[in-house]
């Protein structure tokens, strides 16, 4: 049985939540929010910064779907999600999602895991986030990247 690779199980799960996107493969790495930016000719702002955590009591992998330009005040979230957040290494981020650091996508993930989305993506028309890769990203909008992930609306700024 042939392996699936990160992107084509992005693509699967947008097909999936009925969302149609076009990965896009940079020459160059997208692995920060200020790479992607350069690479897909946008702001810092309109770039997804997928973030893993795991919650310290549900040990529930927990992916936050922030606005490049935020930092996460991950005091403030932890209150707003009732647990507090722990940073895990690469391993565990690979392990957990499947996704290596750089490359963790909104979509695609097992279903234990938790997504909150940054009220904030709701600012632009479009925005560019991870495909599975360091290289590769795809351009949805807010509302359908929250469609499609089911993930929850949240302030992740103080």
């Amino acid at each position: 049985m042939a392996t699936v690779s990160s992107t084509d199980r992005v693509r699967e799960a947008a097909s999936a939540a009925g969302l149609s996107i076009e990965i896009v493969e940079m020459p160059a790495s997208t692995r920060s929010a200020a790479d992607a930016a350069a690479a897909c000719g946008c702001s810092v702002a309109e770039i997804v910064k997928s973030l893993v955590f795991l919650g310290a009591t549900s040990d529930d992998v927990l992916l936050l779907l922030v606005a490049g330009d935020n930092r996460v005040d991950e005091e403030a979230v932890a209150a707003r999600i009732g647990e507090p957040l722990v940073r895990p290494n690469g391993r565990l981020v690979r392990e957990r999602t499947g996704f290596a650091i750089g490359g963790v996508s909104p979509l695609g993930h097992k279903p234990e895991t938790r997504i909150f989305i940054d009220e904030d993506l709701s600012r632009f028309e479009t925005v560019w986030a991870a495909a599975g890769t360091p290289n590769s990203v795809f351009r949805t909008t807010p509302d359908d990247l929250l469609r499609a992930t089911g993930a929850i609306r949240l302030k992740m700024t103080a």
